[in-house]
């Protein structure tokens, strides 16, 4: 059953290696991992790439794809931005410079506001400078940052230092070249005598800048880096500054960076951090990184330093967990956005740690049905109880149900087909989720089983009724019953696949990133009121999720409509539970029509994910109604 892409690593010794393979102490499944870069480039999104990812130092995953190889060399664009801070950040430690220099300090033809801006202000976006050169003005790909200031000295500010977020670049070259002045030698040196050389760096470099369009300013924006390379450096700031036993960075330097830096500065809506991580906060940003989550102390536990084409560097230090992405993007067709597309790569690590730390007693794998592999996965005694999950989401959709209905029955959650880490639909091959469930029961040799579907789940339990009552013990349909669109009976015409080509289209141009984030509101947001608790782990299903279904003309997957007449042509007999979200209590359910024998129960404090919105209400509600089977 098992079908894992997955690392059983050996101990080994390489000089010139800054962290050691882990020993064969743990399996750790990558497969959906590697199915998603792979597919990154089959799409032909990148010609190349390569990942390295290493827990407590020890690399647990290291691939490369396409035309990439130990060699490559790429430009790393934005991620360049955390090895500058960290080579100024070296330069304040000298006692050459402070993070509370003022511009105007080391560059006196700074006379106007620009001036006023700290070099903390600098680096963390908030000095009030524009982000990069105006439309019409020469791109900033200078040779030298002298030459690079010369040009920034001469425009306007855009507001005061200090009261801003403006993502860009061009503070940064000023930053940059107060260090040259503080050392009197260029960046290159300083950069590669105070980090690159101590970290073995030897093929990372910000000169000389590039003149392609993305590859600059210099520090923001034109550095280009080796996997290896790039890796070494993350593995001392993981290691607190120290690489090899030796010391590089200070934990001051490193608090510093990590640090909001931010304060009470304007953020305008849709910045990285509420696009990438579908939070609303302040204190998104340190000294070249972003502070991506932070605990209840506000200390940054995920940091990153993301590259506009695909490169991605991050550190989770709750997991002790760092990784490197590198390549760079060849195409953007079917609505695909490379700086978006990267940090899911968190995410998807952490599943692969936290199924690794499942206790023994659960079963995981991936069921063949035929012409397709399901993932499951199972605990506990007893009776069974299937969750199936709804559209965008997975398997761990029920994280508050399985391990507490474990304890009492025989529980199985799986990943739909489309979804999670089981095989993708083919255009135009038929399946009901309906049928695929009843494969994975015969797989599992469960003869009978309480259904519980929520959204999309509901409606494949509503399916399974009308087509294998007889392999039912009871059904909870919660906020989804009918779901009125045509079922196979009614193939797709050409008018409405010429149509839903079209709708396609401009889901391509509108971008997939735009429609998960208007989705994912659309869940979360109720009467203009945002539900907070559920937005973290309902933004991480829908990150990770393909997105399959919005870009291609989807099979009939459901019986639609055409289940009214099957459930109508028979005697329904199993117990049947509409489980509804008081949110939700207006909405008038038609399955309660179809079945007059079904029961309706309702969900406190809870709309259309009511497992999640209030789990304890959810369980106690699933609970009662099998107890009494």
């Amino acid at each position: 059953m098992r079908n894992f892409f997955s690392v059983s690593i050996v101990l080994t010794f390489s000089l010139g290696c800054s962290v050691l393979y882990a020993q064969t102490v743990k399996t750790y499944d990558f497969s959906a991992l590697n199915r998603k870069v792979q597919s990154w480039v089959d799409s032909g999104h990148y010609i190349g790439a390569s990942i390295l990812i290493a827990k407590s130092d020890k690399i647990i995953f290291k691939k490369h794809y396409g035309n990439f190889d130990e060699s490559s060399v790429a430009y790393i664009a934005s991620a360049g931005k955390l090895l500058a801070a960290a080579t100024i950040a070296s330069v304040v430690e000298k006692g050459k410079l402070s993070w509370d220099d003022k511009v105007s300090s080391w560059l006196p033809e700074f006379t106007d506001r620009k001036g006023e801006a700290t070099l903390r202000q600098l680096l963390s976006h908030t000095s009030g400078y524009p982000d990069y050169q105006p439309q019409g003005k020469p791109t900033d790909n200078y040779q030298t940052l002298k030459e690079a200031v010369a040009h920034i000295a001469v425009l306007f500010a855009d507001t005061l230092p200090g009261t801003r977020f403006n993502y860009g670049g061009l503070s940064m070259q000023v930053a940059g070249r107060m260090a040259e002045l503080a050392e009197g030698k260029d960046w290159e040196t300083i950069f590669h005598e105070n980090i690159a050389r101590r970290l073995e760096m030897k093929n990372t470099h910000f000169t000389p800048v590039d003149e392609t369009p993305g590859h600059s300013p210099m520090l923001g924006g034109g550095a280009r880096t080796d996997l290896q390379g790039y890796a070494n450096f993350l593995s001392m700031i993981l290691n607190s500054g120290v690489y090899k036993g030796k010391r590089v960075l200070s934990l001051k330097s490193l608090k510093e960076m990590q640090s909001d830096q931010v304060g009470t500065a304007e953020i305008s809506r849709n910045e990285y951090v509420e696009n990438a991580r579908g939070t609303l906060r302040k204190g998104i940003y340190g000294l070249g990184e972003w502070r991506e989550e932070v605990n209840e102390k506000g200390e940054a536990i995920l940091i990153s330093s993301p590259g506009w084409a695909g490169v991605y560097p991050w550190i989770d230090k709750k997991n002790k967990v760092y990784g490197f992405f590198l390549a760079r993007v060849a195409s953007t067709k079917n609505g695909f956005n490379s700086f978006y597309a990267s940090p899911v790569l968190p995410l998807l690590v952490r599943d692969v740690i936290s199924k690794s730390a499942l206790p023994p007693t659960v079963k995981r794998g991936h069921i063949d049905i035929g012409d397709a592999k399901l993932y499951y996965e199972e605990a506990g005694k007893g009776i069974p109880v299937i969750f199936i999950h709804g559209h965008s989401f997975d398997h761990t959709e029920w994280e508050p149900q399985f391990f507490e209905f474990a304890k009492k029955y025989r529980t199985i959650r799986y990943d739909l087909r489309g979804y999670g880490q089981s095989s993708m639909p083919v255009e135009g091959k038929e399946f009901l989720h309906a049928e695929d469930l009843f494969q994975l029961m015969n797989k599992l040799g469960i003869k009978k089983a309480h259904l519980v579907g929520l959204s999309l789940g509901g409606f494949i339990v509503t399916d399974f009724l009308a087509l294998h009552q007889d392999r039912i013990l009871s059904a909870t349909a919660a906020s989804g019953d009918i779901f009125n669109v045509p079922g196979p009976d009614r193939p797709w015409t050409s008018e409405a696949i010429a149509k839903r080509r079209m709708e396609i289209q401009a889901l391509h141009r509108k971008g997939v990133d735009v429609y998960k984030r208007e989705w994912f509101n659309a869940l979360t947001i109720r009467n203009g009121r945002v539900i907070e608790h559920i937005r973290k782990p309902v933004w991480e299903m829908i990150y990770k999720w393909d997105a399959w279904q919005p870009l291609h003309i989807e099979p009939r997957l459901l019986l639609g409509s055409s289940v009214i007449d099957k459930l109508k042509q028979q005697k329904i007999t199993v117990p049947v539970m509409v489980l509804t979200g008081d949110a939700d209590a207006t909405h008038k359910n038609k399955l309660l029509e179809l079945v007059p024998s079904a029961i309706q129960m309702f969900v406190k404090n809870a709309g259309h994910v009511s497992n999640l919105e209030n789990p304890v209400e959810f369980n106690r509600k699933v609970f009662s109604f099998l107890s009494g089977m």
